[in-house]
């Protein structure tokens, strides 16, 4: 007898091959068979007539590292069918290091991790390594939870905020820290080379750090030096350098270039056989920290009081008054998602102009930099962004969708009070959107978003509805499925899903959220 048996759904299996009838039958947390059953009974049966049957999706890139111990029922992810995250993006993450290398983590990524909110709530990290962060996250979650090792973590555990390259000992010991993390159970390694300490490390380190990932069959993950038009080529020759060098393949987090510029690159590198793939998420405009797009680098040198310390100080603020006059990125499109400060949230939602009018009186250059210094040291650093992206259109986003190498990742963001709406709307809108404009056929947004992104971090059984896979199952209307999140309404959850099951147990039923949380960590070849 099956315990779960989903009757007369159209099953799109993941696999990318066309949907076929099928009743998909789950026993305990693991599918048992897919096919037709005539007299076998189940405890439980669910007629998912008129219903698209599929494996729970893998959301590739996300910033949830903190979601099972702030938001274990986490309706963003499960509302979309997403049951498995890929967590520990851009080199600054939650894990691995010492209590101090996480806290600082924390309060440096708080715009995008939720990390002051983890802090402020009086909780601190009672992991220190990838094992032990795996383990704290069974039966605190929703959905699944695989982690990267995000080589900043590693960096300030050796190096701290030194702007400097490695001696062989300390590279040795950063490289003992990868083996660490990748024999408990690590996907791969993650570098943000916007972040600091990550970007302070060069192709050099990068090629010694990755290759103690490579005999684990780890992949390399980087939000690379730069995606612009300019920075494109330098940019991707140095992840491809890396790839070859250090012998493992390599991933490009959030593809947010030119299509026209990088595919090409892209397609050169593969034909050459170098193994690269890359994520995306489906908007023309980003989320991140303030200080990052901001500030100029050397404000940043030394860590996060060094920062503060330099942002307080009127001689520094003089100084930057020139960058503020020709930043790297057009401030005046910038919004603010998340202020930590309880008298500057009245911003959130609001232009950097409009802010900087209604805080200062004005809304140029120079108020416009006075308010994001004034902003950042009120808030500790704590302040969240979106920052609209330039040379490119929704042609962009077709292109890079519908290339092979592509799978979905929405960078999704949980702070503040008006999120970018890639966080709750991404993979619906992949779903709904995407496939009814015919971007992409049903099955391939479902590959696509399970089994591509499943195969690429390791987890074996996981993205497909197969005999012996793990029973993440979830049934929607095709017709239905629909983002409601947009710029100015990012927390809207999305609609059309009717069930979802992780393990094998029902977080979503006919609509209706469950109490039930039977998330797991789960290890690279599990």
């Amino acid at each position: 007898m099956f315990d779960l048996l989903f009757k007369n759904g159209r099953v799109v299996d993941g696999s990318g091959q066309p949907w076929f009838s099928a009743d998909v039958a789950l026993l305990g947390d693991r599918i048992v068979d897919v096919g037709k059953f005539p007299g076998i009974k189940a405890r439980k049966e669910i007629d998912c007539s008129g219903q698209v049957v599929a494996p729970g999706l893998v959301d590739t890139h996300v910033h949830g590292d903190l979601v099972p111990f702030l938001d274990p029922m986490h309706e963003p992810a499960i509302r979309q069918g997403i049951t498995t995250y890929i967590v520990g993006q851009d080199g600054v993450a939650m894990a691995p290091g010492k209590r101090a290398t996480i806290e600082s983590m924390c309060q440096y990524t708080a715009g995008f991790s939720m990390g002051k909110v983890f802090l402020d709530k009086g909780m601190s990290p009672f992991w220190t390594s990838i094992g032990e962060y795996l383990a704290a996250v069974k039966g605190k979650c929703a959905l699944n939870i695989a982690t990267l090792i995000p080589n900043g973590n590693v960096r300030m555990e050796v190096l701290g905020h030194e702007n400097r390259s490695a001696t062989p000992v300390e590279m040795q010991r950063m490289q003992e820290l990868i083996r660490e993390g990748m024999e408990e159970g690590a996907v791969g390694l993650s570098t943000g080379l916007d972040y600091i300490p990550s970007r302070f490390a060069d192709t050099q380190e990068l090629i010694q750090v990755c290759q103690a990932v490579a005999p684990y069959g780890g992949i390399y993950v980087t939000h690379m030096r730069r995606y612009d038009p300019e920075g494109l080529a330098v940019s991707m020759a140095e992840v491809f350098q890396i790839g070859r060098e250090a012998g493992l393949g390599t991933h490009i987090s959030h593809f947010n270039s030119a299509a026209n510029l990088a595919l090409p690159l892209l397609d050169q590198e593969r034909a050459a056989g170098g193994d690269c793939t890359f994520d995306l998420y489906c908007y023309l405009a980003g989320s991140t920290i303030l200080g990052m797009i901001a500030l100029p680098a050397e404000i940043q040198q030394g860590g996060r009081e060094a920062t503060l310390q330099r942002l307080a100080d009127a001689v520094e603020r003089q100084k930057l008054a020139a960058w503020f006059e020709s930043p790297r990125v057009l401030l005046g499109n910038v919004s603010l998602t998340y202020l930590a400060h309880p008298e500057w949230t009245r911003f959130e939602g609001l232009s950097l102009p409009v802010a900087a009018l209604q805080y200062a009186g004005g809304e140029g250059p120079k108020e416009i930099g006075r308010f994001v210094c004034d902003a950042l040291v009120a808030c500790q650093l704590a302040v969240g962004c979106i920052a609209p992206h330039r040379n490119r259109d929704e042609s962009d986003i077709a292109g890079f969708m519908t290339h092979p190498a592509m799978m979905g990742g929405s960078d999704g963001i949980y702070t503040g009070g008006s999120p970018h709406p890639r966080g709750r709307g991404c993979f619906a809108r992949y779903l709904g959107h995407y496939v009814r404009q015919g971007v992409w056929t049903l099955e391939t947004a479902i590959s696509r978003l399970s089994y591509h992104g499943a195969r690429r971090h390791g987890l074996r059984d996981r993205g497909l509805l197969l005999k012996g896979m793990a029973a993440d199952v979830i049934v929607f209307d095709q017709e239905k499925i629909q983002d409601q999140a947009w710029f100015g309404s990012g927390a809207q959850l999305a609609a059309g899903m009717k069930h979802v099951y992780v393990n094998g147990q029902a977080v979503l039923e006919n609509g209706v959220r469950t109490a039930t949380l039977p998330g797991r960590g789960l290890k690279r070849g599990s």
